[in-house]
């Protein structure tokens, strides 16, 4: 028999420094209404820019108030500066989708 804890355990995403940095200096900066931080790092395993840490491809879905107004270029610039070091540092790549809360 199946203990549902230790399944619940052994399916569960574990979350790494790099992710979770990420998402905070995000919601920090933006203070967004939707934040999604996808770790796609296994699908560039063995790829140029894979570390071997599991932390190195990202991808962030981020909607905030603080994009209202701005360009394309400007909404990503917006994310790139909250995350400056860690791009510089642990990230090789971060695709990012950044766009303006719905309007009612």
């Amino acid at each position: 028999m199946t203990d549902p804890a230790t399944t619940a355990a052994t399916t569960a995403r574990t979350i790494g420094p790099v992710e979770r940095a990420i998402a905070e200096r995000l919601r920090i900066a933006l203070a967004p209404t939707l934040l999604q931080v996808i770790n796609e790092s296994a699908q560039h395993r063995g790829h140029m820019g894979d570390d071997g840490s599991g932390e190195s491809h990202f991808r962030v879905v981020v909607e905030s108030p603080a994009f209202v107004g701005q360009s394309r270029v400007g909404r990503q610039r917006l994310v790139n500066h909250a995350l400056a070091d860690l791009l510089r540092d642990h990230v090789h790549a971060l695709a990012i989708e950044a766009r303006e809360p719905a309007r009612s």
